[in-house]
């Protein structure tokens, strides 16, 4: 199985719009929404059966039992991460301040904090004519690179398909190493702004240290046509194939905001982003 992974290095960019539209041109039977801080794939692809739900347990929590705990507030004065609070004599813990270091249960003489393992996620798993994975973190929890892995590692175990489509993370972060590890091939969709291009050669950077090939689209080229002269010339200077250029279309935020991928509307968006599918699955089976 072919693994494309699409990517952007800062949200907003449109890379799920493309996501979205790749997997309607290709009628993908395997696709992951790699996004665990705000997964919306699922908002504009077609997804039919109910979904496998499953617990994702991150880093353990501190958790203080009231019947044990006297109020003394040793775990109050130790915590340096301020998630101990004190309410009616006893202590409390604040689930989403808590790092897990488990000072509290070292200090407290009453034995009354426990670590105890935390569910920092949901894991949601579509398997039918389709298969589709995506996760969602809660808030305040960490290990989002894990919970990336955990996506693609699921879809791979049951999907069967020539080739699977993934929306990876935004920005630049752990989450986006985590997407590019083990994948064939990464389209990263760029902006024509200074920060877009940035962050764009420094996924370009990270997709050479895994040896994975890489091309550029730019969204919204239109909108400053030096900056997206800008990202061809660099493309070209650095022998990155460049998949093409996307104008700034009203036609795609009405389609997204009905639930519709971009790929059922007829407009200049949805041609230039077909242009760019067959350029893209053309460098992936290479």
């Amino acid at each position: 199985m072919k693994k494309l992974l699409i990517l952007s290095g800062k949200g907003g960019t449109g890379k799920t719009t493309v996501a979205a539209s790749f997997i309607e041109f290709l009628s993908a039977r395997a696709f992951a929404d790699c996004d665990v801080d705000a997964p919306n794939l699922h908002l504009v692809a077609d997804i039919d059966g109910e979904p496998e739900r499953t617990d994702y347990y991150g880093s353990q929590k501190a958790v203080i039992d009231p019947a044990k705990c006297v109020g003394c507030g040793l775990c109050l004065e130790n915590c340096r991460f301020d998630a101990v609070a004190q309410k009616d004599v006893r202590c409390e813990i604040n689930e989403y301040a808590c790092e897990g270091c488990g000072v509290c249960q070292y200090v407290c003489p009453q034995n009354a904090v426990t670590m105890q393992d935390d569910i920092a996620g949901e894991q949601t798993l579509y398997c039918g004519a389709r298969t589709f994975s995506t996760a969602k973190l809660k808030m305040g929890r960490g290990n989002s690179g894990k919970l990336v892995s955990a996506v693609k590692s699921a879809l791979l175990q049951n999907a069967e398909a020539d080739v699977a489509i993934i929306d990876g993370s935004p920005g630049i972060g752990c989450p986006v190493i985590a997407s590019i590890s083990g994948v064939d091939m990464v389209l990263i969709v760029a902006e024509p702004s200074l920060s877009s291009v940035s962050d764009m050669e420094r996924i370009i950077k990270t997709a050479r240290i895994f040896q994975t090939k890489t091309s550029v689209c730019v969204n919204k080229a239109d909108v400053c046509p030096e900056k997206a002269a800008m990202v061809e010339r660099f493309c070209a200077e650095n022998a990155i194939p460049f998949a093409g250029s996307i104008p700034y279309d009203k036609a795609a935020a009405e389609a997204i905001n009905s639930g519709h991928s971009l790929a059922a509307v007829d407009c200049p968006a949805r041609n230039a982003i077909h242009a760019i599918y067959r350029n893209t699955m053309k460098l992936l089976k290479a």
